[in-house]
């Protein structure tokens, strides 16, 4: 068990201690329910009373932040406390990690392959001919990673994921439970009995640097090339990217979309869950794209919103959604109209 000081933590996050600073902590808890021994912070106003009450030892809050009672936790002040648990956070999970090393016994390592150091092996992983994998990999149980798949340094890929033949794994990325890199690409060409024969998919999936990529998401390896995940990307889990998609540096997309063929996303798009995305369109940088929308035609407009089925820009969509909404009201008034003009048409 990882156990902290006040000190170390106010070092770590560079903030300003407020009380005892020798006291520790071993875990995290929120504000409301955290005990002696852990950490916990205030960014919501609306859990402010609760850093009254609360049995932590440390909190977290903000530099500016008024106290109106006395407290009983340590306090650490920072000028953003979220940020700063973030930070706090992601730091404790790096020591977590970093004491796995060695070699698990029953798993399989082939000659061919090459390990770098500090590496972690699980019991009943499976490394293929011709893999490499950089400094400081995390492997863990029942993970496969295939033939002359490349991975950088500063990997961690949890329990169950499978990576394909001749995938490319950048640096600092990390893969959840379950995800899928490299299957086969949908395709199929349909034949003049109605049956369908499959295409070959005979390319790869590349993975830049810093990506993080949630829980059994499935990426399809190229027809032909690459199907390509910038640097930066972070991907919700239960996300299907077919073949020779793109998604572009620092884009963020939430669970349950469907980016399909060909698609080519920019940078720094944002895209809600249940998103689906046609294919062989282009997504512009900037935008953002509202949960279950579906995107049918490209976007050539960087930094808008869309929302709706098929999308169109927020306002447009939103007036559009008025008129759907009004619609019985308008047909009755017709109805009451056409009933008016046949009454007058028979006096006249």
């Amino acid at each position: 068990m990882l156990e902290f000081s006040a000190q170390q933590i106010a070092m770590m996050i560079h903030g300003q201690i407020e009380g005892d600073a020798s006291v520790t902590v071993h875990n995290f808890g929120k504000i409301e329910e955290a005990t002696a021994g852990q950490i916990s912070f205030l960014a919501n106003p609306k859990y402010e009373a609760f850093l009254y009450t609360t049995a932590a030892s440390i909190v977290i809050i903000g530099a500016q932040q008024q106290l109106k009672e006395k407290i009983k936790a340590t306090l650490i002040r920072v000028p953003d406390a979220y940020a700063a648990f973030a930070t706090l956070l992601t730091k404790y999970q790096e020591l977590k990690t970093q004491q796995l090393e060695g070699i698990q016994s029953p798993s399989f390592i082939a000659p061919s392959a090459k390990i770098g150091a500090n590496h972690f092996i699980a019991a009943f992983a499976y490394i293929n001919e011709g893999a490499t994998l950089g400094e400081h990999v995390k492997i863990f149980p029942n993970v496969v990673i295939g033939e002359n798949v490349k991975i950088g340094n500063h990997v961690t890929i949890y329990p169950g994921v499978v990576i394909y033949a001749d995938c490319v794994i950048g640096n600092h990325v990390t893969i959840h439970s379950g995800t899928i890199i490299g299957s086969d690409g949908f395709g199929f060409a349909p034949k003049e009995d109605g049956s369908y024969q499959k295409v070959p998919q005979l390319g790869n999936v590349v993975i830049e640097d810093h990506v993080e990529i949630g829980a059994n998401t499935t990426i399809d390896r190229a027809t032909i090339g690459s199907t390509i995940i910038r640097k930066g990307v972070k991907l919700d889990n239960q996300i299907q990217i077919a073949h020779n998609a793109e998604i572009g540096t620092n884009t963020v997309i939430a669970a349950q979309t469907g980016v399909s063929g060909s698609t080519k996303i920019g940078d720094n798009v944002m895209i809600g869950g249940q998103v689906g995305l046609t294919g062989h369109i282009h997504v512009a940088d900037g935008v953002k794209i509202a949960a279950k929308s579906g995107v049918t035609k490209t976007v050539k407009t960087a930094n808008v919103t869309l929302t709706g089925n098929p999308a169109a820009e927020q306002k447009q969509s939103l007036r559009s959604q008025v008129y759907v909404k009004n619609l019985p009201e308008l047909e009755k008034r017709v109805q009451e109209l056409e009933i008016l003009v046949q009454q007058l048409s028979q006096k006249a």
